[in-house]
């Protein structure tokens, strides 16, 4: 039971952080039908910004409190990787708006591995220690542990998506959203901007990549060039799980998927007498998503037209 409980906290942070990611794929894809991939690389760049950010503060402010440090590396991170990705969709989308279908995925692989290929650049490939900014203290419930970190992942992703769900419905750039996803040309001919909308949507999404990428790198200790490949996969994998184009999918996929991982993990040693361990968790992402590809292409939700944004 301990294991199970241990395992379902695990499940939920890890969903959690594939949830913010994966509504950044959903919300620009609702809106231009544009799987973005590189995403994940914005994910990245933001994490690595914030070790920058957190390594030139400490030393010159050896007294400031972590959460201090960790507020000041989220403002500039989620400010780096707004700009860049706004610039993407600029240069690299923007032009293509109108191409066949193939042209801008090609297009997002090869920015993916630029992206990759950049920061490999500014930063060099080797892995990079996470500063510890909060408390190790672990919590004890019931016989299982959570980290500060981890409760701070779980209340941080519930924040943002009720801001999400609130910007998304009640305000006049949700509305503004909803239209272009719509029809881009009919929400034109009513006074929406259609490129401030779809630039929005990509500096939102861009927001909560790089909180997602802060949060990796303080669960994990770790930052490298290559960190947002997997969990950028898994996030469309989330979101193709939830329902594409669908918020609610985006956020049931990423939950649903970390805790099919995370249960995974830890019982595929038992399930298979030994023989796999629980480094093979990555395998029950993909299987989900080709389940859900074969059985169910629209996702458990499904994609519906005006839940785009």
């Amino acid at each position: 039971m301990d294991i199970f409980l241990q395992q379902m906290i695990n499940g939920l942070v890890l969903g959690s952080v594939y949830a913010l990611v994966a509504l950044g794929y959903t919300m620009v894809y609702g809106i231009i039908q544009l799987i973005n991939f590189a995403h994940g690389e914005v994910l990245m760049f933001g994490a690595l910004t914030a070790w920058t950010v957190a390594g030139v503060l400490q030393p010159a402010f050896p007294g400031m409190p972590g959460w201090v440090v960790l507020i000041i590396c989220a403002l500039v991170a989620c400010s780096t990787a707004a700009l860049l990705n706004f610039t993407i969709e600029k240069v690299a989308y923007r032009p293509l708006r109108n191409s066949p279908r193939l042209a801008p995925l090609i297009t997002a692989i090869g920015m993916s591995l630029l992206l990759q290929t950049m920061a490999m650049i500014i930063w060099k490939p080797n892995p990079k220690p996470f500063p510890s900014l909060l408390p190790v203290t672990p919590y004890e419930i019931a016989g299982a542990v959570i980290s500060p970190t981890d409760l701070l992942i779980l209340s941080m992703t519930v924040v943002l998506l009720v801001a999400l769900v609130w910007l998304v419905n009640y305000t006049s750039l949700g509305r503004a959203m909803r239209a272009t996803a719509e029809n881009p040309r009919v929400a034109g001919l009513m006074g929406v901007k259609p490129d401030v909308v779809i630039s929005a949507t990509f500096v939102i999404g861009a927001v909560l990549a790089a909180l997602a990428g802060i949060m990796l790198a303080m669960k994990y200790g770790t930052v490298q060039h290559a960190m947002g490949f997997l969990p950028g996969l898994k996030a469309f994998t989330a979101a193709v799980f939830g329902g594409i184009g669908n918020l609610a999918g985006a956020v049931v996929g990423g939950v649903l998927l970390g805790v099919i991982e995370a249960l995974g993990s830890g019982y595929i040693g038992v399930l298979t007498g030994g023989v796999l361990g629980s480094h093979y968790s990555e395998i029950f992402a993909f299987i989900v998503l080709i389940v859900i590809l074969t059985l169910r292409p629209s996702g458990l939700l499904g994609e519906r037209v005006a839940d785009r944004a």
